[in-house]
């Protein structure tokens, strides 16, 4: 028999990729989630992960559960929201990613005040991955943040951007068109710890010989841009972020870009008078300066 925790097991590792951070964001130890797995491949007769030292990925069977263990989490999500009152019929529970703008956040929610829908709006800031964890168990609605190939008719892209340099005014090379990477060499770098590109960023760099100094590690983006505006140190981020003291200048064969749009959880109609006006309201916010 499959009880809903083992389900909730199954869909933790999945979203972490592994069973210690899978374990932590259920509030189980290590030993507890691996058994309920167990048990669960056990009722199934069929392996659901294969285990290796560095990532869990899907067998086969894995990948075919998967789909209908986020349907079934997402019906007890809402049925519970519906029974108990979790949650607000009139209020949307919005995610925010967090390494997107300030600027966007606060003309979404400007432009939401002329719209006639009534909801009210909870807003929830975090990473991909925890955003992708409350879409997955309903706790959001929807949420701003990458949208990935895999998210089909639940996702609305609305801008795709590049990342480039952050650099202060006052750099020697802030007058430049692009900057190619060996003239970083001797450059401190901000490291914004919450990137979703920091791996990729961190190989694109060492892949050529440099190894900055870091004179600061920060979760926040509004920190990297004070520390770039002060002269603190460089850094690579998406191209929303915009500062009067800093400038923005393309790094040479760094041609990362991400979608961003409105990702709905299963249970909410995509196409309801709400989310079309947050879908518009996003589109002007992250547009209105470009």
């Amino acid at each position: 028999m499959i009880d809903r925790y083992h389900l909730r097991y199954f869909l933790s590792v999945v979203d972490t990729g592994n069973f210690s951070r899978g374990a932590a964001a259920c509030n189980v130890s290590q030993p507890t989630l691996s058994v309920g797995i167990a048990k669960m491949e056990a009722a199934l007769g069929r392996p659901l992960f294969h285990r290796t030292n560095r990532r869990v990925e899907l067998t086969d069977a894995g990948v075919r559960l998967l789909g209908h263990a986020r349907m079934i989490e997402a019906e007890f999500a809402a049925a519970e929201r519906e029974v108990i009152g979790t949650v607000d019929g009139g209020t949307l529970r919005l995610g925010i990613l967090s390494t997107t703008p300030r600027r966007w956040t606060e003309h979404l929610l400007h432009e939401r005040r002329a719209f006639p829908t009534g909801d009210r709006i909870e807003i929830v800031e975090g990473t991909e991955r925890d955003l992708r964890h409350r879409l997955a168990r309903g706790r959001i609605d929807a949420a701003v943040t990458i949208v990935r190939d895999d998210d089909g008719d639940r996702g609305r892209p609305i801008l795709i951007e590049g990342y480039s340099l952050a650099l202060g005014t006052v750099h020697p090379l802030a007058t430049r068109a692009s900057i190619r990477v060996d003239e970083l060499a001797n450059d401190p770098m901000i490291l914004r710890r919450h990137c979703e590109l920091l791996a990729e960023t961190s190989r694109f760099f060492t892949a050529r010989g440099i190894r900055p100094f870091f004179p600061a590690r920060t979760t926040g983006d509004d920190k990297a841009l004070g520390y770039v505006r002060a002269g603190l140190g460089v850094t690579v981020m998406p191209d929303g972020f915009r500062d009067p003291g800093v400038v923005r200048i393309p790094l040479d064969g760094f041609d990362f870009t991400r979608t961003i749009g409105l990702v709905h959880a299963a249970h909410v109609d995509a196409q309801s008078a709400s989310h079309r006006q947050i879908a518009a309201a996003l589109a002007a916010a992250a547009t209105d300066d470009r």
